[in-house]
């Protein structure tokens, strides 16, 4: 084919003739009629080439954590451990809180009293603990009996309570019952010191014929007055410890405090008290309200008083305009407009009613609405039925949550009233503290207590005296223990979900200040607890607000919730298209190099061991 395709060739140029014959008539080299075999390589092959390409490859490996470094996220450890073993602690044994049970029997005979009775009273009564509810936040509950005598008294052996015997008498029962509570009051010492609480409930013997009845004082003790016997007094001190002052007069069945009520408080601790006085109509009447002298001065004890619970602020404001949007019919004999229970849920206008204008309600502070409603002249008087037929006798409805109202009908307002074009009038001190009491009895029922009590259940007369705070002391002390348990288990709900959330997000940003509230968060659940087991309720209470609060700050910081956090599959995806195909060629190059480098010094060894083979021959 060579030959074939040679006398083919055209004829060459003239101009270099010669020198294309001389070269064709050179005879070819030994290493063209090699053919398939690669050239010997006579000189060792140099480095120079593979040390530039891996070189470039280790710059690009050194500065690939400089690069991870360089966009590395920022995350403050969490005590996640620690969450943990709190979760575990709650869970296992819930927040109880150790009290005690102080019955004193006071007799008017002479003679001294039988050691053994008390110790004997003592058993009976301890074994009527079994009756406390499960939702009780009761713990350890230690029971001591003093019993006094005209000739003198005697102690089981755990009396614990401060009693003073012969200070108060079974003839001191038949003064006043103000009087008589703080006697009882100052014969106990106060009972206002800091430990576990003692409940202090009096037996006192009176055989008047009047029968027997139960009197719940406004601090931490009652009284029995009336000739009873051991089993039925027996009886009646669990009924009032059980049943008051453990479980606040909850009904089974009823919903309150402890039957998954919710506290009106802010996550933050922070309650606004916004009341408000709306002027349906002011063509027809303007009224106005002394809130900032009379308002304010009766409802500071009951902001003194839930200072454990909450931080209170009080706001006040006078609206115009302000129809309701529900509807009401008249009713001749009531000798008025009635609206019934079933439009109360219409009755608050939110498009008209500009209740939240509130500067105190900041973060995540709870505002609640107490609004006093003046109706137009054209539905004036106005009347809330009850399911029953009956006329509200306070005439005012709560939204739980949400606050409540009272219809207040102006004085001499009837059906037919002509309007007083628009005539500015306020209301007198009397109605305005009225109406405070009402709006007390609401907030009651907001935070789950009663607005007043009924003796279900108690088969003798009871009274309850009312304290001037708008609560009593085992009222409080009930509110303490339940909101230091609900606000305990919303702070380790909080936490949890706080953990679980940075573990599931890897590229999550967690700043100190997180870190530092949980750290704090944690450090005051633990102090709540610690209380908590003391029988310290107040301290209690204030400890598990802080922990729920810091709790809250840092799950709700802004440092997590301004940014939109990607999974570590979308963090390689924006970075391999810049950085892939440049690391892909420099590393290929660098494979590449390796072998010719391989190759060349095969060749060069083959050209070695040649030479010394034609060397021996």
């Amino acid at each position: 084919m060579a030959e074939i395709a040679g006398d083919e060739t055209p004829p060459l140029p003239s101009s270099s003739g010669a020198e294309e014959s001389s070269l064709l008539s050179s005879p070819p080299s030994p290493t063209a009629t090699s053919g398939d075999e690669p050239p010997p390589r006579t000189r060792k092959p140099g480095t120079k080439r593979l040390v530039l390409t891996a070189s470039v490859l280790l710059s690009f490996l050194v500065g690939l954590p400089l690069l991870l470094k360089s966009t590395e996220i920022h995350r403050s450890p969490l005590p996640s451990d620690a969450i943990a073993d709190l979760s575990r602690r709650l869970q296992s044994h819930p927040p109880s809180f150790p009290c005690g049970l102080h019955a004193v029997f006071l007799r008017s005979g002479p003679g001294s009293p039988v050691a053994s009775l008390a110790d004997q009273l003592e058993r009976a009564i301890s074994t009527q603990h079994h009756l406390l509810p499960a939702s009780s936040t009761a713990g350890n509950i230690s029971v001591s009996v003093t019993v006094q005598s005209d000739g003198g008294c005697t102690s089981s052996a755990a009396a614990a309570s401060p009693w003073r015997c012969g200070l108060v008498s079974a003839a001191d029962s038949f003064h006043d019952d103000e009087v008589f509570d703080e006697l009882l009051h100052s014969a106990l010492g106060g009972g206002d010191g800091d430990g576990m609480k003692v409940y202090t409930i009096v037996i006192a013997e009176d055989d008047d014929g009047k029968g027997t009845r139960v009197v719940i004082g406004k601090h931490r003790h009652a009284w029995v007055v009336g000739k009873v016997d051991e089993a039925e007094a027996v009886s009646l001190i669990s009924k009032v410890f059980i049943k008051y002052f453990m479980n606040g007069g909850i009904e089974e069945g009823e919903t309150g405090i402890g039957k998954g009520e919710f506290m009106p408080v802010g996550s933050d601790g922070n309650v606004v008290l916004s009341f408000s006085l709306l002027n349906a109509d002011p063509n027809d009447w303007v009224y106005d309200w002394e809130f900032k002298n009379i308002g304010e001065r009766i409802l500071t004890p009951v902001v003194e008083a839930l200072q454990p619970v909450a931080d209170i602020n009080i706001e006040s404001q006078v609206l115009y305009h302000t129809p309701k949007s529900s509807y009401s019919y008249s009713d001749d004999k009531l000798g008025g407009n009635v609206l019934s229970m079933g439009d109360i849920p219409f009755f608050v206008n939110s498009n008209e009613w500009h209740l939240d204008t509130s500067i105190s309600a900041t973060g995540r502070s709870k505002v609640l609405q107490f609004v006093v409603y003046i109706p137009s002249a054209r539905e004036c008087p106005l009347y809330l039925q009850l399911p029953d037929g009956e006329l509200s006798k306070t005439n005012a409805f709560i939204s739980p949550m949400w606050g409540g109202v009272v219809i207040w009908n102006p004085p001499g307002c009837s059906l037919g009233s002509k309007k007083a074009h628009g005539t500015r009038r306020q209301m007198s001190s009397q109605e305005l503290m009225e109406t405070l009491e009402i709006f007390i009895g609401q907030l009651r029922q907001l935070f789950g207590l009663k607005p007043n009590y009924h003796a279900q259940g108690m088969d003798v007369a009871t009274k309850f005296l009312v304290s001037e705070k708008g609560f009593a002391q085992w009222e409080l002390d009930l509110l303490y223990r339940h909101h230091a348990c609900s606000n305990l288990l919303s702070c380790v709900a909080t936490l949890e979900s706080l953990s679980s959330l940075v573990q599931s997000l890897p590229r999550m940003i967690v700043m100190d200040e997180i870190g530092r509230q949980v750290e704090l968060s944690l450090e005051a659940a633990s102090l709540a607890q610690r209380n908590a087991i003391l029988g310290i309720g107040d301290s209690s209470a204030v400890s598990a607000t802080r922990a729920r609060a810091l709790a809250e700050d840092a799950f709700f910081h802004p440092s997590i919730m301004s940014i939109s956090y990607a999974s570590v599959e979308h963090y390689f995806a924006i970075y391999m298209p810049f950085f892939a195909p440049v690391c892909l060629h420099v590393l290929l190059a660098a494979i590449k190099e390796l072998k010719r480098y391989k190759v060349e010094r095969a060749k060069y060894s083959a050209f070695l061991a040649s030479q010394s083979q034609a060397t021996t021959s």
